[in-house]
C-alpha cells in the first residue's frame, strides 16, 4: 500500500527569507552526501545541544533534495522538544511520530503531503515521557522500512545528543548521520562525546556542518538567527576529528 502524503496536505512557512549564499551552502551539504555512495538514504540530523541549528538545516537538506526531484520524507523526530509546528506556522492540528509509536493511529495517518513539491512530513507528535522507549518499539523500524521502499531520501531531525540517548536509538536505523556543530558555542569534549556515541550505535558519520560562524571575507552569509553565518560542510575522516573542527573555528572566526 502507497503510505505517501495519505494523509492531506500541510502548508509549512518557513520563517526566514531565503538567502542565496544559505541556499548554495545547503546545496553542497547535498552534494557531498550524495558523494558519500548510492547506499545513502536514510539520514539524521542532531547536535550536541539545543539551539545549534539542526531542526533548520534538516529541513533545508530536506527541501533540497526535493528540489532536485527527489521523493523525501522529513520526519521530526525530537519527540521531546519540538519546535516545528511554532516555527514552521502550521496552524492545524495533525498527529505525529508520538501517536503512532504508541500505536495509537496508522503510519499511513501520520504521512503528510506538504507544499512543497516532492517533500512530505511526519511531524513529532505529541509530547511522550518516554520517548527513547518509543524510538526502540518495531513500528520505528518498520516506519523506515517502508518509508525506504517508496521515498529516495528520509531525513529525519533528531534530538540533541549530549544528554539524551534518544538519537543513539535512532542511529540504528540510519545509513548515516551529520553532526550540526554551532562555532564557539560547544567544547571539543562535547563534540566528541557526540562523535563517540554515533560510532557505538554503528552509524556511519558523514560529516559536520559548522554552523553560525562569523566570517569577514566575502562568503556564504546566511541572515538566520538573527545575525551572518557561515555554513559549511567538512566531511569526517580519521584524521579530521579535532583538526577540522578546530582549525576551522579557528582560522574562520
Amino acid at each position: 500500500m502507497d503510505i505517501r502524503g495519505q494523509n492531506g496536505t500541510v502548508k509549512l512557512r518557513p520563517p526566514n527569507k531565503e538567502d542565496y549564499f544559505y541556499n548554495e551552502a545547503i546545496k553542497a551539504l547535498r552534494t557531498n552526501i550524495q558523494f558519500c555512495g548510492n547506499n545513502i538514504h536514510v539520514i539524521m540530523i542532531t547536535s550536541s545541544i539545543p539551539g545549534e541549528g539542526k531542526t533548520m538545516t534538516s529541513f533545508a537538506l530536506a527541501r533540497s533534495f526535493s528540489q532536485i526531484g527527489r521523493k523525501t520524507l522529513f520526519i521530526d523526530a525530537d519527540i521531546r522538544k519540538s519546535v516545528m509546528l511554532t516555527r514552521y506556522q502550521v496552524d492545524i492540528d495533525v498527529y505525529g511520530l508520538s501517536q503512532y509509536l504508541s500505536g495509537q493511529i496508522k503510519l499511513e495517518e501520520v504521512i503528510y503531503s506538504t507544499n512543497i513539491e516532492d517533500m512530505d512530513i511526519i511531524f513529532s507528535g505529541r509530547f511522550a515521557p518516554n520517548p527513547a522507549e518509543l524510538l526502540e518499539e518495531e513500528l520505528f523500524i518498520q516506519l523506515i522500512d517502508r518509508a525506504s521502499k517508496e521515498y529516495d531520501y528520509i531525513i529525519i531531525d533528531t534530538p540533541p545528543m549530549a544528554n539524551v540517548i534518544d538519537s543513539a536509538v535512532i542511529a540504528k536505523s540510519c545509513d548515516g548521520a551529520v553532526i550540526v556543530i554551532e562555532s564557539g558555542k560547544i567544547s571539543y569534549k562535547t563534540a566528541q562525546k557526540v562523535k563517540l556515541q554515533l560510532e557505538k550505535s554503528g552509524c556511519r558519520i558523514l560529516g559536520a556542518v559548522l554552523n553560525k560562524t562569523a566570517v569577514q571575507e566575502r562568503g556564504y552569509y546566511a541572515k538566520y538567527y538573527g545575525g551572518r553565518n557561515k555554513y559549511k560542510y567538512s566531511k569526517d575522516t580519521e584524521q579530521a576529528g579535532r583538526s577540522k573542527w578546530i582549525q576551522r573555528d579557528k582560522a574562520e572566526r
